[in-house]
């Protein structure tokens, strides 16, 4: 099971084929305010703000994932994670992930189901979006 940033890593260090993991960073916008809601259901959308792909060991930390992104903008609220699997022991290569990050965006916009991603907050909590 998944519950950190570092769990990522490790799992995917152990597939056959190397992977490179296809980043979206998504602003929720709507939804309540109230503290007390915090850990409750709570409605509003979502929407993409920048993606990015990297391979496994070009990512240090989910801290310093954090950091890189807050340099290019702080605007984000949530990472929703993919991986993508390589052939013949080749990892993908960027060119191979932009119609997979473009797709992810466009889903992200359109509504369409997350379930199938990896969702962390800046906190690192793992997130379960549902319909």
């Amino acid at each position: 099971m998944i519950s950190k940033f570092s769990d990522l890593l490790d799992a995917v260090a152990k597939e056959d084929e190397p992977q490179r993991l296809l980043m979206l960073f998504a602003k929720a916008e709507g939804g309540s305010t109230n503290p007390k809601k915090q850990r409750k259901q709570q409605r509003g959308t979502i929407e993409p703000v920048m993606c990015v792909d990297k391979l496994p060991e070009e990512v240090g930390s989910f801290t310093q994932l954090v950091a890189e992104a807050d340099n290019i903008s702080k605007e984000w609220n949530f990472i929703i994670i993919a991986g993508l699997a390589g052939e013949n022991g080749q990892a993908p290569t960027t060119e191979d992930a932009d119609p997979y990050l473009n797709k992810m965006a466009n889903g992200l916009a359109m509504g369409e189901d997350l379930s199938r991603y990896l969702i962390f907050d800046r906190s690192e909590n793992p997130i379960v979006m549902q319909e």
